[in-house]
């Protein structure tokens, strides 16, 4: 199996909604992007499929030794090897590698955030930094498109924190920061119990709310001349979008106690509409 093919069937293994988006690019621009997915499943799956945080430590600083010999033209695994050329093409900065296994090592010390600027911090590596490493391999021109493609990356994030309420608590883990708990009188047991309260209801409006302001903002600073070249990632957020909206009119409440997807077709579909259309 050649890296490349690795790469890919990690991608289509996970039935992202990212997956769809890379149906409809250039060869070498999917292969790049492609790469870079299955570097982050790879270093989240470290966190999320190992019981023991000394294991998931040691091998997240293998990771981080593997970008060094990434860059040093060297690499052993089949996702960097499949990074490799596109790294060196696009001058990927090897900071942002790190910061994404930053992201992640975060899991293992943090099972909750103060603030919303202490959560931040979290989006930024493992969704912010993706979403400009991304934008990097889709080609651009106008230095504005970096700054959409750090708040559309924050925007998944909260996308992902929205609907993966329940099962992240099953993990142990609330990403809702805890003064806006506190705002809305949602004591943590609840979450952790699964209570589909009008105060958790409440809560998760405000949520959704905030995560639909940053695709606002994001898609506002896509410059014109960049939308072609940029629109895998515009697909992406048609279906995260729609996630969001089938999650608002079921009642967002429900999240503690369903995973609510697009089904396939449904994301197929609005990947060509977008892609055609944008």
């Amino acid at each position: 199996m050649t890296p490349d093919q690795y790469c890919e069937d990690k991608a289509a293994k996970s039935g992202s909604s990212f997956y769809y988006s890379f149906r409809f690019l250039p060869l070498e621009v999917r292969r790049g992007i492609t790469a870079l997915y299955a570097f982050c499943r790879e270093v989240d799956d470290v966190v999320d499929e190992t019981e023991d945080e000394n294991v998931a430590r040691t091998t997240l600083n293998w990771w981080r030794s593997e970008i060094d010999n990434l860059y040093a033209g060297t690499p052993q695994h089949p996702v960097t090897r499949a990074l490799l050329p596109h790294v060196k093409r696009l001058d990927l900065q090897r900071e942002l590698f790190n910061e994404v296994i930053d992201g992640m090592e975060m899991d293992l010390v943090h099972a909750r955030y103060n603030s919303f600027k202490d959560l931040q911090l979290y989006c930024y590596r493992v969704a912010s930094v993706v979403g400009q490493l991304s934008a990097q391999i889709f080609g651009y021109s106008d230095r504005s498109t970096i700054k959409y493609a750090h708040d559309l990356g924050l925007a998944f994030q909260l996308t992902n924190i929205i609907r993966d309420v329940g099962e992240d608590a099953r993990r142990g883990r609330i990403y809702l920061p805890v003064e806006e708990l506190q705002r809305f009188e949602v004591p943590a047991s609840d979450i952790l119990h699964y209570r589909e309260t009008d105060n958790f209801r409440r809560l998760m409006e405000f949520q959704i709310e905030r995560a639909e302001r940053y695709y606002e903002q994001a898609l506002a600073q896509l410059p014109p001349a960049d939308r072609k070249p940029q629109r895998a990632g515009l697909v992406m957020a048609a279906i995260y979008r729609a996630t969001l909206e089938e999650i608002k009119r079921d009642g967002p409440q429900k999240v503690l106690n369903q995973r609510l997807s697009l089904t396939p077709i449904r994301k197929l579909w609005l990947a060509w509409k977008t892609w055609w259309f944008a």
